[in-house]
């Protein structure tokens, strides 16, 4: 007899980026830049640390198994209502909800190859089908490919707008087409983890294009722009009755107390969130154009990282050489890219260290 079904006998774990103090007590270094997650270099908040701070003194008592006061603060940031907004632990455990919840046997989930690796793992996980479109252009999603792809077993489709780890995107032009050709009985989740950093012309206002696709869901993280990828908080909108069903699924305490509290401040600084929204639009072309100076292929990017492709290298082996100058970035030959590696743009020192690095192991 197995001890576990072979759909999870055969998963792959997701691999993180290596901690920072890891690097430091395997290599006897210190000063090490993380630069492979895709974090706010700035950090949190500061209303929302001071949040944080506060409710850590009330952690004896259970969290708001409802987040009543997180769910309204969404809902008014959003312009829906507290109905239509459900949270969880990370977008990544609301990724593996769409999937426990709604993907019956025999249906299938449906996304891009090579885009987020945790749609693959959430429909392995449930032993469901994954049903996968190639990118085009070596880097973008395929909409039309995906299309083609679609049939009467599909139920949710996973888009990642903009794509991780590409950092590409689509348009709304390109999007609506593929959207009018799904039936309302699949489940069309639109990932946009990255959205703060968006400011790509002809972008989708996916809460506009819920009014007339009711069977659009999207998610998004406190991970990224609003600097909180620690406390494990993200969330989502989608029609009253599918987060009903959600909220069946999810486990009772979902979402810590001091990630509540401080996803609540950190909704009302805006003035940060537009500090890491400057800090990225000023950077990444910098970083962009030195990767490019060394010889990369950059994928455009309207996330706050890059992939960039080195043609003739090792990515695995770059990794490691960076990782000797202090430098942790991103492999991404899991994904298909076995010469690329994928880069967050932090501080300008930073990124200036990185180009300097980059170019003394390239060429040695």
């Amino acid at each position: 007899m197995a001890l576990v079904p072979s759909n999870v006998a055969s998963l792959t774990p997701y691999v993180p980026g290596k901690p920072i103090e890891e690097v430091e007590r395997e290599l006897g270094i210190s000063d090490v830049a993380k630069l492979a997650s895709n974090e706010n270099p700035l950090g949190p908040s500061p209303l929302a640390l001071a949040a944080a701070r506060a409710a850590a003194a009330k952690v004896n008592l259970y969290p708001d198994g409802s987040a009543f006061l997180l769910r309204r603060a969404l809902a008014s940031h959003l312009g829906v209502t507290p109905e239509e907004v459900f949270v969880g632990n990370g977008s990544n455990e609301l990724i593996e909800l769409m999937v426990r919840t709604f993907v019956l046997d025999g249906e299938e989930v449906l996304t891009s190859a090579q885009s987020f690796v945790a749609y693959r793992l959430a429909a392995q996980a449930h032993g469901r089908t994954l049903v996968e479109a190639p990118m085009k252009a070596r880097f973008h999603y395929d909409l039309e490919g995906l299309k083609a792809r679609a049939n009467s077993r599909t139920k949710v489709v996973f888009l990642a707008n903009p794509d991780n780890p590409t950092g590409t995107w689509f348009t709304e032009r390109e999007l609506v087409p593929f959207l009018d050709a799904m039936p309302k009985s699949t489940l069309v989740v639109l990932d946009e983890a990255y959205v703060e950093y968006v400011d790509a012309a002809g972008y989708q206002d996916a809460l506009a294009l819920r009014k007339r696709y009711p069977n659009l869901v999207i998610l998004r993280t406190f991970s990224k722009i609003y600097g909180m990828a620690g406390l494990r908080l993200g969330y989502g909108v989608a029609r009253p009755e599918l987060v009903g069903f959600l909220d069946r699924v999810r486990a009772p305490f979902n979402t810590n107390l001091v990630a509540q509290a401080a996803g609540v401040a950190a909704l009302g600084d805006t003035a940060h969130v537009e500090a890491g929204r400057a800090l990225v639009r000023e950077e990444r072309p910098r970083l962009e154009a030195g990767l490019k100076a060394l010889g990369a292929t950059v994928a455009p990017s309207q996330g706050n990282f890059l992939l960039a492709d080195f043609p003739g290298k090792v990515g695995q082996a770059l990794f490691e050489k960076l990782l000797r100058e202090g430098l942790v970035v991103r492999p991404v030959a899991g994904y298909g890219f076995p010469s690329a590696l994928r880069f967050t743009v932090g501080l300008p020192a930073e990124n200036t260290r990185l180009l300097a690095a980059l170019a003394r192991v390239l060429a040695a």
